[in-house]
């Protein structure tokens, strides 16, 4: 018996992550998405991983490219969220440039990584990436749980 995707969302839902913004540089345009999957794999060498829709448009632009950035959003950027999640209200986007790759400005942490290898994953892809560049600061994180956005207290 499988489970169903809803029942499986509602479960996942129930683990609380960070949330972050995927980023590259694509067909002479900055890209991001909004994504909560994403993992650090390893510190020797420094691996994360996100996984992606196949669906997603940002999909085909990780697939193109050789370096993506992802950053750690603070709570003062749920906007941000939002606005790469495709619900756009309105968000400015502070851009951070690192040697060509776009990161977004202000986050609690930003990674610059190497494409190291895909991975087909069912209706996703995962992007495993080497590290190659960080940075971050002591701002609290923006959190989401059980599908709402929430703040460390």
């Amino acid at each position: 018996m499988t489970l169903p995707p809803h029942e499986f969302r509602q479960t996942l839902g129930r683990f609380a992550s960070g949330v972050t913004i995927i980023t590259a540089f694509h067909a002479g345009e900055k890209r991001g998405m909004t994504a909560n999957a994403f993992v650090s794999v390893s510190l020797s060498p420094p691996l994360i991983l996100v996984s992606v829709d196949k669906r997603a448009s940002m999909h085909d632009a990780l697939a193109e490219v050789e370096r993506f950035g992802v950053s750690v959003l603070s709570t003062s950027q749920r906007a941000l969220s939002e606005h790469f999640a495709g619900k756009p209200q309105g968000a400015s986007v502070i851009w951070f440039d690192h040697e060509g790759l776009p990161l977004i400005g202000g986050a609690v942490a930003q990674l610059v990584c190497r494409k190291e290898r895909t991975i087909d994953a069912g209706d996703h892809t995962l992007y495993l990436g080497e590290v190659q560049y960080s940075r971050y600061t002591d701002d609290d994180p923006l959190v989401y749980f059980r599908g709402e956005y929430h703040e460390l207290s």
